[in-house]
């Protein structure tokens, strides 16, 4: 998934000369934490929550020229998903405008990432159910996992695989949309898969039977 799928577009700016105040009232309406700052359709800075804190108690007598960042970090249309993370997460910043020869296009947002990752995982439709268990050969693999979870009557929604310490077995997930889980977990166990939990959206993990 590219930058240019989930970015906000065209995104909400403000100029140089504008007051802070004007800035802050555009955040507070649609719900930003940060605007890009264009002069002559060109992208010259970057204002932030954080920069309207710094002048509490001046926004009507401060520019936003006076209290923008000016080195901003920008991303092209082009690049994947997981690079803008990485480099909002190395950075430590929240949003990053998003340019095409020269001009801006679009921002995205740590909440753009959190929530195509949790829609490229299944897990933002509603009602599903995410099973874990460790691959551990072809035997206990994903295309048996996935033969036993159709045989159960589950349907999967999505599917991916992690590790969490590098030697370990990989443990892959899968996103059920239908299907009874608990019974797809005990079919699991019965043909030797090391079934680790099933988890339902805003619950707790739940072990396995």
């Amino acid at each position: 998934m590219l930058v240019g799928d989930r970015m906000a577009k065209p995104p909400i700016t403000a100029a140089p000369g504008d007051l802070l105040s004007h800035a802050a009232q555009l955040m507070n309406s649609g719900r930003f934490r940060r605007l890009p700052v264009l002069s002559d359709n060109k992208l010259v800075g970057i204002i932030t929550e954080r920069d309207l804190r710094e002048h509490r108690g001046h926004l009507e007598q401060t520019r936003v020229i006076d209290a923008m960042i000016t080195n901003v970090i920008t991303v092209a249309r082009d690049v994947i998903l997981e690079d803008a993370a990485q480099i909002m997460l190395d950075r430590q910043i929240g949003g990053l405008p998003v340019v095409a020869d020269e001009q801006l296009i679009g921002i995205i947002t740590v909440s753009d990432v959190m929530k195509a990752f949790l829609d490229m995982m299944g897990a933002s439709n509603g009602g599903s159910t995410r099973l874990d268990f460790r691959l551990e050969g072809e035997e206990h693999g994903f295309v048996e996992a996935s033969r036993i979870v159709a045989r159960e009557g589950g349907e999967v929604l999505g599917v991916g695989s992690y590790r969490n310490n590098l030697g370990e077995s990989p443990v892959c997930y899968l996103r059920l949309i239908t299907g009874n889980a608990e019974k797809i977990a005990k079919a699991l166990r019965v043909s030797g898969f090391d079934v680790l939990g099933i988890h339902r959206i805003g619950g707790a993990a739940k072990p396995s039977a």
